[in-house]
């Protein structure tokens, strides 16, 4: 790819930025958290069908993915669930095949009071969008599809087949992305353009999710002592996975990457629930919780290890020795990933990224995980993510740099250009 064909599609990405932002906009502005992405896969496929892509739009089957690698337990209402792909097939087949995804769930946004503006009202001020999934990850996805515009826009066409993939239950169970290759999409690369602050995720960690089910025994708070209390219970088994935590750390100092950073392995109780009435002994008590792995720590092995940390402190309990708590795996059983075998797709990025921010492109071991994991993990494909900046993921006043945002937008144009090559339209 010349230097003329290059810059005709970063002078594409200018001219339409302020479209791709009044786009970005209305996708934050829809409240996609769990359950409810329906509406945003409606947007996307609208939007799909609008540039001409052949579009899949399938109701998620959970029967069909239960066996699969990676596979986390769904506890909702699944019957609305679905997956979005949009596919360019090339009138010249000349370059290497891609996959573009995004997810359109988001997170909850918690007290809206909280906020300094609504965070399904996103707003933009000081160079920032604000609102939930501006971030994470709404505006990369966005960010994605104008940048095949960009080729277009330019006067080009990609020479490689290109399925544009939104899906759900990235923040949970990771099942959307996993659906789209039950149904039989292949790439030679993947590319999944997450808020990675303009780094290449190098390395990431894996999460398990599982629910703590304590019981206790209730009486009147008058005779508290003759009762036995679900909730300070569960906070003794928190503090025995805050070891567990520790020890798992202290393991990681042994990881090539993991190795770089202070403490990787993050243990979250994330929701708590428990007890009936104040003046009464709490009888029950459930803990939602999170914690990490690193790439090659087999899930199954680490259970068991999380299953044993339990037992052991609840027969160091008064009451839970004789009323061990229950353990559930309620989401997330995922592998770390690592990206390797990536030589050719790094490459092309390399050249892509070079051209926008000149330099070569920063490694980031990521203590968060992607949906690359599938591609990489379960049919070795390589799969890259690399994004934009921002701050307060998951937190409040989520927001996306603008700047960093249309740089981001530039290097995915180029990078699928030089990958998937173009011809002139």
């Amino acid at each position: 790819m010349n230097a003329e064909t290059q810059q005709r599609i970063l002078d594409a990405v200018d001219s339409g930025f302020e479209a791709q932002l009044a786009i970005t906009r209305d996708f934050v502005a829809i409240p996609s958290t769990r359950g409810a992405e329906g509406p945003c896969q409606d947007m996307i496929g609208d939007l799909l069908r609008q540039r001409g892509y052949e579009v899949d739009d399938w109701h998620i089957n959970v029967d069909d993915l239960k066996d699969l690698r990676g596979f986390g337990p769904i506890e909702h209402d699944f019957s609305k669930a679905r997956s979005v792909v949009g596919t360019y097939r090339p009138q010249t087949n000349g370059g290497k095949s891609l996959i573009l995804q995004g997810h359109c769930d988001v997170v909850p946004a918690g007290p809206l009071e909280l906020w300094d503006t609504p965070p399904f009202s996103p707003v933009i001020k000081d160079g920032k969008m604000f609102g939930r999934g501006a971030c994470d990850m709404k505006s990369g996805t966005i960010g994605a599809l104008y940048a095949l515009d960009a080729i277009k826009a330019a006067g080009f066409r990609p020479t490689a087949r290109i399925h544009f993939q939104s899906v759900i239950e990235e923040e949970s169970t990771g099942v959307g992305a996993l659906s789209t290759l039950q149904r039989g999409y292949r790439a030679d690369a993947c590319f999944i353009p997450e808020p990675t602050g303009g780094k290449m995720v190098r390395s990431q960690v894996g999460v398990i999710w599982f629910r703590l089910r304590v019981k206790g025994h209730p009486t009147h708070v008058a005779f508290a002592g003759s009762g036995a209390n679900a909730i300070m219970a569960a906070y003794h088994l928190i503090q025995a996975l805050q070891k567990l935590e520790i020890e798992w750390n202290e393991r990681a100092k042994a990881d090539r990457h993991f190795k770089t950073l202070n403490h990787p392995i993050n243990f979250n109780p994330g929701i708590i629930k428990g007890g009936d009435w104040a003046s009464s002994v709490p009888a029950w008590c459930d803990v939602d919780c999170r914690i990490a792995v690193l790439p090659g720590w087999s899930i199954a092995d680490h259970q068991k290890e999380i299953m044993a940390c339990v037992a052991a402190a609840a027969r160091n309990h008064r009451f839970l020795a004789n009323n061990p708590p229950e353990i559930e795996w309620s989401g997330f059983l995922s592998e770390g990933y690592e990206l390797t075998d990536a030589a050719a797709p790094e490459a092309a990025f390399g050249k892509a990224f070079s051209k926008v921010y000149g330099g070569a492109v920063e490694d980031l071991v990521f203590t968060a995980l992607t949906d690359t994991r599938f591609y990489g993990l379960n049919h070795g494909i390589p799969s890259l993510c690399f994004g934009a900046s921002g701050g307060e993921m998951h937190g409040f006043n989520e927001f996306v740099e603008l700047e960093s945002l249309k740089k981001t937008t530039k290097a995915m144009a180029l990078f699928i250009a030089e990958w998937c090559g173009v011809e002139k339209a």
